[in-house]
C-alpha cells in the first residue's frame, strides 16, 4: 500500500502549486499523513503533517505562512497548497503516513507507505 503524490511542476519564484496525496480505498493510513521533501544531495526533511482524526496541522518553520495542508476524507486525499514558492523549495515531495504519536510527526523514520514522489522545481 502506498500513498501517491502528484501535482508537482516547474514554476517561477512567487508562484503557487497544489500537491495531492491520494491513498487507495480502504487504506489504513494511521494517525497522520505527512509531506516530506528531498533536495538533491540532501536528506529527506519534514514539511507538514495533518492528523487524520482531529485534523490538527503541523509545519516546518521554513514553510509556515506559505504552505497549507488539508484533507478531504471523502476522497482519501491530503493536499499541500504551496504559495510564494522559493528556489529553496525545489525538491522531490513525498507523502507518507504514520501511526506514531504527535511528538514523532517530524521524524521521517516514523512514516510508512511512501510513494514515488513528485518533483517541484522553482526557478528565480
Amino acid at each position: 500500500v502506498q500513498l501517491q503524490a502528484s501535482g508537482g511542476g516547474s514554476v517561477q519564484a512567487g508562484d503557487s502549486l497544489r500537491l495531492s496525496c491520494e491513498a487507495s480505498p480502504r487504506t489504513r493510513v494511521g494517525n497522520a499523513v505527512g509531506w516530506f521533501r528531498q533536495a538533491p544531495g540532501k536528506e529527506r526533511e519534514f514539511v507538514s503533517t495533518i492528523g487524520t482524526r482531529g485534523g490538527h496541522t503541523y509545519y516546518a518553520e521554513s514553510v509556515k505562512g506559505r504552505f497549507t495542508i488539508s484533507r478531504d476524507a471523502a476522497k482519501n486525499t491530503v493536499y499541500l497548497q504551496m504559495n510564494s514558492l522559493k528556489p529553496d523549495d525545489t525538491a522531490v515531495y513525498y507523502c507518507a503516513s504514520t501511526y506514531g504519536p504527535t511528538s514523532s510527526y517530524q521524524d521521517v523514520n516514523q512514516y510508512h507507505n511512501w510513494g514515488q514522489g513528485t518533483h517541484v522545481t522553482v526557478s528565480s
